[in-house]
């Protein structure tokens, strides 16, 4: 046992503590607190900690909402009132920019909280266990029952109080068009015999192959006016809300003229594309998925959008957009960018690339790599997409450095 005191929380929701000269990471923690904990991890310059008891709690630690917070790991900070929550993730982007990108007192502004702070998922993904949906414990491979999620979307909650045993599921997903009113379940297993009690469209999964079994399953959302047709089990933002705070910024850091060429880059179903794309004169897109693709073409075109949306590999395919752009907005997964990222973005030279990102590390280290292909790191703004969670998303815009003449 050890008496630690947080002072800081690190990137990827754990709480810091320095003890005999050591960084400590301890998880339910808060800083500003003392707390026992037990060792269980110890990597010589670092160490891991559980949490035992809170000794001195911080003003701020609240008693969580949720029954399962403590166990489930769907949530890591429940804990905190999501103004303090809010206040660890803007530190945290401000910090791993300084740190990792070795930007100097980066310009980071205050957090956009978009919507609530509970209530917000527009898709859910559960594991079945003995019959009952429930989200992996934390640092475990162990699956937490569930009698209620406190995330999800209120369109969603109807058919959650209806699923009755789910003997002999393994997956079930929720997904809804937060501003359409679409609803829809997927199964994977067997399909239960009440399903067709449960209200909405059901879809079976059988490996990759989706078949609807009850109702005609399909799947909308509007965003910045923009209708989006959604593949039933394709990648769309979590959070509706969220979704809009993103492009919003994203328009707004662009700074679109009439005339000018949009590079959407990860483009999925178009998301960027079919809104922030309508200030331009053209849209080019980019992404791996042939089936996004062609929903975000289909997308595009209903928003009026003149675009070419390619399927390939950002990295590898990028020539094969056959054009040059004035603007990028790019969205890459967790991984970031990358080296051959950057080169890919930067080929074309365009004016300011505005990178949207779902992890601060990964953000500053291409915000590093940035700098050498000439573009400097203008401002962040980070979103607060996922409350409750360490997650936080990022729109931060960087401008291409003055040519010489």
């Amino acid at each position: 046992m050890v008496e630690l005191h947080p002072h800081a929380m690190a990137h990827g929701g754990e709480a810091v503590a320095r003890r005999d000269g050591k960084a400590h990471f301890v998880a339910g923690a808060m800083p500003g607190e003392v707390v026992e904990a037990s060792i269980v991890e110890d990597k010589g310059s670092w160490a891991r900690a559980a949490l035992i008891e809170v000794l001195v709690p911080s003003e701020e630690r609240r008693t969580p909402p949720c029954p399962h917070a403590v166990a489930c790991g769907g949530c890591q900070w429940q804990f905190a009132d999501e103004t303090t929550q809010r206040g660890w993730k803007r530190d945290t982007v401000a910090s791993q920019l300084e740190h990792l990108g070795r930007i100097e007192s980066p310009s980071v502004r205050p957090i956009v909280a978009p919507g609530p702070g509970l209530g917000y998922r527009n898709r859910m993904d559960f594991h079945v266990v003995d019959g009952r949906p429930g989200l992996m414990r934390s640092r475990s491979n162990d699956v937490e029952p569930l009698s209620e999620c406190l995330l999800i979307d209120p369109l969603l909650e109807p058919v959650w109080h209806s699923l009755g045993s789910l003997e002999g599921v393994s997956r079930l997903t929720l997904r809804c068009g937060t501003r359409t009113g679409d609803v829809l379940a997927i199964v994977e297993g067997e399909v239960p015999e009440q399903a067709g009690s449960w209200g909405v469209p059901v879809v079976h999964r059988r490996g990759n192959r989706l078949e609807p079994v009850i109702g005609e399953a399909t799947l909308t959302e509007i965003v910045d006016g923009a209708t989006f047709e959604i593949p039933l089990d394709g990648f769309f933002q979590n959070n509706t809300h969220g979704a809009e705070a993103l492009v919003e910024l994203a328009k707004a850091a662009a700074a679109l003229e009439p005339h000018e060429t949009l590079l959407d880059g990860y483009c999925g179903v178009g998301l960027f594309g079919a809104t922030v794309g309508r200030g331009a004169g053209f849209v080019v897109g980019i992404d791996a998925s042939k089936r996004a693709v062609e929903y975000a073409r289909r997308n595009l075109s209903s928003a009026g959008v003149e675009s070419r949306v390619v399927a390939g590999s950002f990295t590898h395919d990028i020539e094969s957009l056959d054009a040059y752009w004035d603007v990028a907005i790019v969205d890459p997964p967790r991984k970031g960018l990358t080296e051959r990222g950057v080169e890919a973005v930067t080929s074309a030279m365009p004016r300011r690339i505005v990178y949207v990102s779902c992890d601060p590390a990964s953000l500053a280290r291409d915000a590093r790599t940035l700098a050498t292909f000439g573009y400097d790191f203008v401002e962040a703004t980070p979103v607060d997409m996922f409350p409750q969670t360490f997650h936080v998303e990022v729109v931060a815009t960087f401008d291409r450095q003055p040519l010489d003449d």
